[in-house]
């Protein structure tokens, strides 16, 4: 009459041990049945009842497996709480299941021979309990939910209350007494089951991704509204099918390796991406899958949840926006890359570094030629037909040729494109032209884009793609005009640099010594490198000079000078010193004096008032303006080649450099002075006696001094360039310049060298005269006789003439003993030293005088004249030209009448 009582085995499916020790719990009844209380009746009749429920007909047997099988987990009974009890003929407890202790909490032996009216139900219901059990021990069922509530036990546990679901069967007992079997279920347990089966349902059904419950053999269980709107059909018409029905068959084989896995290990796949169609669809979409292994209640894998998402917008725009961190990287690397060097050449390839092969794999750099000719406006701008120089060539796949462009033009070839081509019409329209890829070629998609900088075409961008490649789009369109536009704009900057460049060198190439200087006694070679002359990257011209001056007495003055700084504004200022050190040279002033002088002269350039103005400011405490400061450094020597002595003053400048003949080179030890523009302090001087033969080397810092080699190495190596002053001149500068590091370009190079060449004994005459009448007489014969010995006779008379005039005046207003020295070199000298310090002044004789036209006469029949202060007194000199055959001298009757 009662369930078949349950005992706990060790099973770990709840059904599976609740069907196991229903198994022992029936053998435990036929005991109790034995001593009254027995379940054999209502056995048999649960036993009709089960066959029935299987399917077996009553005239045929079940099979014992199929009957006692224990039923495969997943079972309801593994999430609801189902007991049983049976109540006796005296309504009273007399068995109690083992689900029963599970479901009250009270163990058998305490729940056989209670009331459960009076044990479960309140006081206020039980009144209407027993009238219930006694229609039930009357023979009649009833279901209905009844709340309940635990009673205590004596260990003090108890008093729960809960809300359970009875069904109360009635039955009888051997002696054919009434009782009654109870099933109840956990009604809340129930409850909670419907709510999560529709809250399961609801988030299956109304997800808006799409969602499929997949079984141990990879088919559809289940599908939801949202998968079948989107591969079409219901829900139902999905159930059944697999994974290649959906998916190409290379992706369909990926995921199904995917899903075995997760049935297999249990691990979760998270964003994996599949790529698939639609049906009806050639438009690639793309899915983002989660996929997680589902269990049943007592654990064991049922299938695989798969949540598939459409991501194809959000991967396009992840594409999209992947290009424009690329597009913007790439403008980024072009502002680091384009535009370092100031050269033209140089910033073309910049651009094809960058572009190939990040942006595309061919690309060149047309630039008009009369742009890098200098010219001042790039012609071509109106056909677009004009010469181009190619400039640039880079290629990430072969040196194939553009489309459209004919034949290959190599890298410096000169070329212009055809009037009606894609090209020229950029060119001329200044737009942006896509040029189509030619039958069979390698290149698929070709960008014409004109460098347009200032409103002005400077060249032609060809950018290009070969088959493989992603065709260029509207992006790529503007990024090529982007990158075109910054590299134009520096290739323009390099232009107008390249010409205020040249305009400056150009400057300053006119304010140095023009071809090689001659001098007497001396040969002279030098050189002079700018900036950059042989550096890749170009610089500003600078402040260096060198001059080489010829002095009266076949001297011969050697400067050589730098200007600090850089540019027009050091240019200028180093042709306002070289102009100043000419015209105090002329004043044949002594070479401390000279540097005097041009201190004061650089200390008025940065001054609005000049000389003045900045020697009253500098008295004046004040803080100098940088900016204004013109500071220079010089060396100024005096060569006379009669001697063979050099006098030597220094501004800061560095030391020169002697090389004797078999001696090693060394360094002259002339006190440096400050450099000018300082003032305040005076400068020395150092004679030298140079021996026949020695080399003399001036020169700048730019020789000796950069950034990888400091001033004292580059010394040293210079001194030990110099190692055999006999070879050519021409040939010491060239070893001088491959030997050091002269191609550095951070600074401007000068090197003058000077080898002297003493004048010869017999090309000198010298005479001491007396202070007294006679000696004029005495010079002119002294004159006469050293003119013919030299083979001079042409100029006998003139020379007798002027030195008679000399001599005479200084007998007439010098003081001491009177020298006369004649000087052959490249021309005829003749000086006539005394003590007085008065110079002579030459002035214009009015046609009443009798006398005053002897400086005149001097004047008029000498090539140069003039006087110059000596130690011990002064000299006044003239020079003749050496006679050629061609022409003669000025006949002195004609130039005595012109003088009236």
């Amino acid at each position: 009459m009662s369930e078949i009582p349950a005992k706990a085995t060790g099973s770990e499916d709840p059904s599976d041990g609740a069907r196991t020790e229903a198994a022992g719990d029936a053998a435990a009844d036929v005991r109790r049945g034995a001593t009254g209380g027995s379940a054999l009746s209502s056995s048999g009749s649960f036993s009709g009842a089960g066959r029935h429920d299987i399917g077996f007909g009553s005239d045929e047997a079940p099979p014992y497996d199929a009957m006692w099988q224990s039923s495969p987990p997943g079972s309801i009974y593994d999430y609801i709480k189902v007991a049983s009890f049976s109540i006796g003929p005296d309504g009273l407890v007399d068995q109690w299941s083992l689900r029963a202790e599970q479901l009250f909490g009270i163990p058998a032996e305490h729940a056989v021979g209670m009331d459960p009216i009076e044990a479960f139900i309140d006081s206020d219901l039980r009144e209407q309990g027993q009238r219930k059990m006694a229609e039930i021990l009357d023979g009649r069922e009833w279901t209905g939910v009844v709340p309940f509530r635990v009673p205590e036990t004596v260990d003090g546990e108890g008093g729960r209350e809960g809300l359970a679901e009875v069904y109360v069967m009635p039955t009888r007992t051997e002696e054919g007494e009434k009782a009654a079997v109870c099933i109840v279920v956990d009604v809340r347990t129930l409850r909670s089951i419907e709510t999560d089966l529709a809250a399961s349902q609801a988030i299956f059904g109304q997800s808006p991704f799409g969602f499929l419950l997949i079984d141990p053999d990879l088919r559809v269980r289940r599908a939801n509204m949202r998968f079948a709107s989107l591969f079409g059909g219901t829900p139902d018409d999905h159930r059944g099918m697999g994974v290649s029905d959906y998916l190409p068959r290379p992706e369909a084989e990926r995921v199904t390796a995917t899903l075995r896995r997760v049935l297999e290990t249990g691990d979760s796949i998270t964003d994996m991406h599949v790529t698939g169609f639609l049906p009806g669809s050639d438009e690639r979409r793309h899915w983002s899958i989660n996929l997680y292994r589902v269990h049943s209640g007592s654990g064991r894998p049922i299938g695989i949840a798969w949540l598939g998402t459409d991501i194809t917008a959000r991967r396009a725009a992840a594409r999209e926006a992947a290009a424009a961190r690329r597009n913007l990287a790439l403008l980024n690397e072009a502002g680091a890359r384009i535009g370092n060097s100031l050269d033209l050449e140089t910033t073309a390839r910049e651009l094809l570094d960058v572009v190939v092969p990040g942006f595309c794999d061919l690309a060149t750099v047309d630039l008009y030629q009369g742009l890098l000719a200098g010219d001042e406006t790039p012609p071509g701008l109106a056909d677009g037909s004009a010469e181009l120089r190619r400039v640039a060539f880079a290629s990430a796949v072969s040196d194939a040729p553009l489309p459209g462009s004919g034949d290959p033009v190599p890298v410096g070839a000169v070329h212009h494109f055809s009037f009606n081509s894609l090209c020229a019409d950029a060119l001329r329209t200044a737009r942006t032209q896509s040029i189509p890829p030619e039958e069979g070629g390698l290149v698929q998609s070709t960008l014409a884009v004109p460098m347009v900088a200032h409103d002005t075409v400077v060249g032609l961008a060809q950018f290009a793609r070969t088959k493989g490649s992603e065709p260029f789009g509207d992006r790529d369109r503007d990024l090529a005009v982007e990158l075109a536009a910054r590299a134009a704009v520096c290739i323009d900057n390099a232009r107008l640099y390249r010409r205020e460049h040249e305009r400056a060198l150009i400057l300053q190439r006119s304010l140095l010594p023009p071809g090689d200087p001659v001098a007497s006694g001396l040969d002279i070679a030098c050189r002079y490198l700018p900036g950059n002359s042989s550096a890749d990257r170009p610089s500003e011209v600078g402040g260096d000079w060198f001059d080489v001056i010829e002095l009266p007495g076949h001297r011969t003055a050697l400067v050589v000078g730098d200007v600090m700084g850089r540019g027009l504004r050091a240019a200028v200022a180093m042709g306002e010193l070289r102009s100043a050190v000419r015209t105090l040279a002329l004043l044949d002033l002594e070479p401390a004096e000279v540097l005097s002088a041009l201190d004061e002269i650089a200390r008025g350039l940065g001054a609005p008032g000049g000389v003045q103005q900045a020697t009253r400011a500098a008295r004046r405490p004040r803080e100098a303006d940088l900016s204004e400061v013109y500071l220079a450094t010089c060396v100024y020597a005096v060569y006379d080649s009669v001697t063979r002595r050099c006098t030597f003053a220094n501004a800061g400048h560095l030391p020169p450099v002697l090389v004797e003949p078999g001696e090693d080179a060394l360094m002259l030890d002339v006190p440096p002075g400050m450099p000018l523009g300082v003032g305040g302090e005076p400068f020395e001087e150092v004679e030298v006696e140079l021996p026949e033969g020695a080399l003399l080397a001036l020169y700048t810092d730019g020789l000796v001094e950069s950034r990888d080699h400091p001033l004292d190495e580059g010394l040293q190596a210079f001194v030990g360039a110099l190692t055999d002053p006999t070879l050519p001149l021409e040939d010491v500068c060239d070893h001088v310049l491959n030997t050091l590091d002269s191609h550095h370009g951070e600074d401007d190079i000068a090197l003058l060298m000077a080898r002297v060449q003493g004048l010869p004994a017999d090309s000198v005459g010298d005479w001491t005269l007396p202070r007294e009448p006679r000696s004029v007489g005495k010079a002119r014969e002294y004159a006469r006789g050293q003119l013919l010995t030299w083979d001079l006779e042409p100029l006998v008379d003139t020379t007798e003439l002027l030195v008679s005039e000399l001599v005479t005046n200084a007998l007439r207003y010098g003081e001491g003993d009177i020298r006369l020295r004649l000087l052959l070199d490249r021309t005829l000298v003749c000086e006539v030293w005394d003590s007085g310090l008065v110079q002579p002044r030459r002035r214009r004789a009015r046609d009443t005088d009798e006398g005053g036209r002897g400086l005149q006469l001097v004047g008029l029949l000498s090539a140069a004249w003039g006087s110059r202060r000596t130690p011990r007194g002064k000299t006044v000199w003239f020079e003749l030209p050496l006679p050629d055959g061609e022409t003669g001298p000025t006949d002195p009757a004609e130039a005595l009448l012109s003088l009236f």
